[in-house]
């Protein structure tokens, strides 16, 4: 092993053996809930580590904080989209409901699909979701925004190459 690579480590056993109780409580106290603070507090290190940002952090707790709320903030988005899905489902009729493996593929692909248009601004977003979801004109989607129809193909075209490289081939 690498000398850098023993330091980093060391970095990150004394960030998560300094830090971990602290940010554990912290996410019990946000969201109510030991378990899915133990959770939340362990993908917080998990994604420092594999961010590889250990050695540049000053502050730790602020830190681990910010990291930790974008997680919770994931976590959030993922539930509200699965109960949507869910919830949709319901409404079909058993015949025509899909079996338990393509709903799991398609919430899995609802989540990537989410993620991809994370990164989007809200514009470019909601243009992308009203053509997609509600199948609107360039026109409809423009006067929903108050934008031009210029601005919205713009938006579009930005959108679709955003989620056609976000997304796993």
């Amino acid at each position: 092993m690498a000398a850098a690579d023993f330091s980093q480590q060391q970095q990150l056993h004394v960030l998560y053996s300094n830090h971990h109780g602290w940010l554990q409580g912290w996410l019990r106290h946000k969201l109510g809930n030991a378990f899915d603070a133990a959770d939340l507090a362990q993908d917080t290190f998990v994604s420092v580590l594999t961010g590889g940002g250990a050695p540049q952090i000053r502050e730790a707790r602020p830190f681990l904080a910010t990291v930790a709320r974008r997680l919770v903030a994931h976590r959030y988005r993922r539930q509200v989209l699965e109960e949507a899905y869910l919830a949709a489902l319901a409404c079909l009729p058993p015949a025509v409901a899909p079996a338990p493996e393509e709903r799991l593929l398609a919430l899995e692909a609802l989540q990537e699909i989410d993620a991809a248009l994370d990164g989007l601004p809200f514009p470019v977003r909601t243009a992308f979701l009203l053509a997609q979801l509600e199948g609107l004109s360039y026109a409809e989607i423009a006067a929903r925004l108050d934008v031009s129809a210029s601005s919205v193909k713009q938006y579009l075209t930005r959108a679709n190459r955003h989620v056609f490289f976000a997304l796993p081939a």
